[in-house]
């Protein structure tokens, strides 16, 4: 499992049991918004399905969702977002993409600007050819599930691979299987945490010690801005310095 993709997990449970709650309320809402704006029912968008269902997953309440498409068709008053990606090396060389859904342009890239050059890195360059759209799922393994017949039933499914953390998984699709698998692995009982299309990296710059605990204060750092949605990068940190500086 790739140092980021594990980093992020562990970011998104802490976000369901701490104060960021309401960062990830805000992303789900920009999400859903944006979204909607093109097609407002979900049964013909499927980027619009998905963010309400991870919406779901985030136990975020049905009101907030409806209000949420209800201001990308303009039944309610709201601000105009739009999307941009930056990209940049943080320190170390790691490559970094920045997703950003924000209504003030300028506001964003100030800010991301200045994290990335208080922390020794650089937004400039284009990295987006290290990384590949892919469907991610975060999965709890029960106790008396099968790794192989998991990864056997994922592959059926349509799923690309998947690897295995203490009781963890995270399933690789093609990103336009993503609800297939998704929907085929909770048919099954297996226990889906977090599911999306992200940007997952072919290539790692391996981190430890005191490099990995310097990239991660990076990217919290990127996190805590209201603007940022995600942020994809190609560090990999081994499971017990990842464990250590989380």
């Amino acid at each position: 499992m790739a140092g980021h993709s594990k980093w992020d997990n562990i970011k998104h449970k802490k976000a369901r049991e701490d104060a960021a709650r309401g960062k990830l309320f805000s992303q789900l809402t920009k999400d859903i918004t944006l979204a909607a704006r093109d097609e407002p029912d979900p049964q013909k968008n499927p980027t619009l399905s998905q963010a309400i269902e991870r919406a779901k997953q985030a136990n975020m309440p049905k009101e907030n969702i409806e209000r949420a498409i209800k201001r990308a068709t303009g039944e309610l008053p709201g601000v105009t977002y739009e999307e941009y990606i930056y990209e940049g090396f943080g320190p170390f060389g790691v490559a970094i993409m920045v997703r950003v859904i924000t209504d003030n342009r300028n506001r964003a890239v100030s800010s991301i600007r200045k994290v990335f050059d208080d922390h020794g890195g650089d937004l400039e360059g284009s990295v987006d050819w290290i990384f590949e759209r892919r469907g991610m799922i975060n999965a709890k393994l029960a106790d008396a599930q099968d790794p192989e017949e998991l990864l056997m039933t994922a592959i059926d499914l349509g799923a690309e691979d998947m690897s295995e953390s203490a009781s963890d998984v995270e399933i690789i699709t093609p990103p336009e299987l993503l609800s297939d698998v998704k929907v085929g692995l909770e048919d099954e009982g297996v226990q889906i945490e977090d599911a999306k299309v992200t940007m997952v990296p072919k290539t790692t710059v391996p981190l430890e010690g005191d490099e990995a605990r310097r990239i991660v204060r990076f990217i919290e750092a990127l996190d805590d801005l209201d603007d940022v949605q995600e942020v994809y990068a190609n560090f990999d940190i081994p499971d017990e310095a990842l464990a250590e500086v989380a």
